[in-house]
């Protein structure tokens, strides 16, 4: 199968089965209402992520040779995805899901040889190599911290799609450049994959009628596919596409976003999984931006981040310089959204520049 007709291939599965899809959501429920956090209009089908999935497993029932142990990704992906159309109809405790994102770590690490062992030379000339026990545990918190990461920046239109995007483009491109050219189709046909819904999900070409949302079951599945595809492009012990430095940039603001926001719901006394409206996206609209500027706005800065990822892996800067360059990002980041309010009453008695949501 060529690239051009796997394209068009991936575009029209994932186009027509969200239609598809919505049909089935609206007779079972698996809509998304309204309430004090949520200002959609009417009940929206929450079926992209499922659309999502089933095109991409489609994908490598027809060409495997796209990724490594696709049976094991496949196997993985269903199970966490069953479950988010689980929390997305019935919405189970957080605490069930984190066990059952932990057990799939497990298994990816154990079925297919997937951990994070060797963390580069982040200190200096040494590479950090994680003990094996060691690298068990760093795995499954990188696995349930970038599904989690990837859960949390879906809050306005298009944005989940667009940061995904951004991802698996910078990864694809990495891949592509240093000869990995199955991986490189896997991301492109990924993001192909997620148009149709980036598209239904912002009003396109249809309007508001047919709008359909992620739903927990296509973050999970975004985010676990984005921590697969950094572990195989970082962690093999012969060919790599990237340092693993160079994947904090790849994920760098859902990352900073989700970390944040954990932190600050933490020092309130609350659980960090308790949803509210202070992410970033909230933030931009707190400000006066509107939901498609704000969209603009957030994926042009996680592009830049990625840009400056690959830039970094192509001119070879060194991995502690680019560590340390993240970390003093990340804290700018903090302190930024940590004196948010401040910054906006100052904005807003001194240029009149915000409005109230």
């Amino acid at each position: 199968m060529s690239s051009n007709i796997a394209v068009l291939f991936v575009f029209f599965v994932s186009f027509s089965s969200l239609f598809v899809f919505r049909k089935i959501a609206k007779k079972i429920g698996l809509v998304d209402k309204p309430n004090e956090r949520k200002h959609h209009t009417g009940q929206v089908p929450l079926v992209g992520g499922v659309s999502v999935f089933f095109t991409m497993m489609l994908t490598l029932l027809l060409a495997p040779e796209l990724l490594l142990a696709p049976g094991l990704f496949v196997g993985c992906a269903l199970i966490l995805v069953v479950i988010g159309v689980i929390d997305d109809r019935y919405d189970i405790s957080f605490k069930f899901r984190l066990v059952v994102q932990a057990i799939i770590s497990l298994l990816m690490i154990m079925l297919g040889e997937r951990s994070l062992h060797n963390l580069g030379y982040l200190m200096g000339s040494d590479a950090m190599r994680i003990p094996e026990v060691a690298s068990y545990f760093l795995t499954v918190l990188a696995v349930i911290g970038a599904i989690n990461a990837f859960n949390m920046v879906d809050g306005i239109d298009g944005l989940l799609g667009g940061l995904a995007s951004v991802t698996f483009g910078g990864l694809g491109i990495l891949f592509y450049l240093h000869g990995m050219h199955s991986f490189a189709t896997f991301c492109a046909l990924l993001v192909t994959a997620m148009l149709p819904y980036i598209m239904l999900n912002l009003g396109f070409p249809f309007g508001k009628r047919f709008k359909v949302f992620m739903g927990d079951a296509g973050s999970i599945f975004i985010g676990f596919t984005v921590i697969w595809l950094l572990i195989v492009a970082s962690q093999g012990e012969r060919a790599t596409a990237i340092r693993p430095v160079t994947a904090l940039w790849l994920i760098a603001l859902p990352l900073m976003d989700m970390v944040c926001i954990m932190i600050r719901r933490i020092r309130k006394g609350q659980s960090p999984f308790k949803p509210d409206r202070e992410h970033l996206h909230h933030i931009c609209q707190r400000v006066g931006l509107s939901s498609h500027m704000s969209l603009l706005v957030i994926c042009a800065a996680a592009s830049m981040m990625a840009a400056i990822g690959i830039w970094s892996e192509l001119a070879k800067v060194s991995e502690n310089i680019m560590f340390f360059a993240f970390l003093a990002t990340f804290t700018l980041y903090f302190i930024v959204m940590n004196n948010i309010w401040r910054i906006t009453a100052f904005l807003r008695r001194d240029f009149k520049f915000t409005k109230s949501i």
